[in-house]
């Protein structure tokens, strides 16, 4: 079977913090252990990453690039207010 090649882009940056931020909430189990897992600092902290990450790169993204870590982030914070 070919394992399909993988290339860096911001979409794919975005997606692997955010899913260690569901995870995290205990939305998706750790890949490792395939347990539910909650750790509502470590949620925060990326979170906080993204945040981080749209400031630094405000008027250098493409705008589906915005509009798509706008809605990550949105769907993120809500989430993590439905967690605690």
């Amino acid at each position: 079977m070919d394992i399909p090649e993988l290339k860096p882009s911001f979409s794919t940056l975005v997606l692997s913090i955010a899913s260690s931020a569901a995870m995290s909430m205990g939305l998706a189990p750790n890949p490792a252990t395939q347990k539910i897992e909650k750790d509502l600092k470590m949620a925060q902290f990326n979170i906080e990453l993204l945040i981080l990450l749209k400031t630094k790169t405000d008027n250098n993204l493409t705008e589906e690039e915005q509009k798509y870590l706008n809605t990550v982030i949105n769907d993120l914070q809500m989430k993590f207010v439905q967690a605690k």
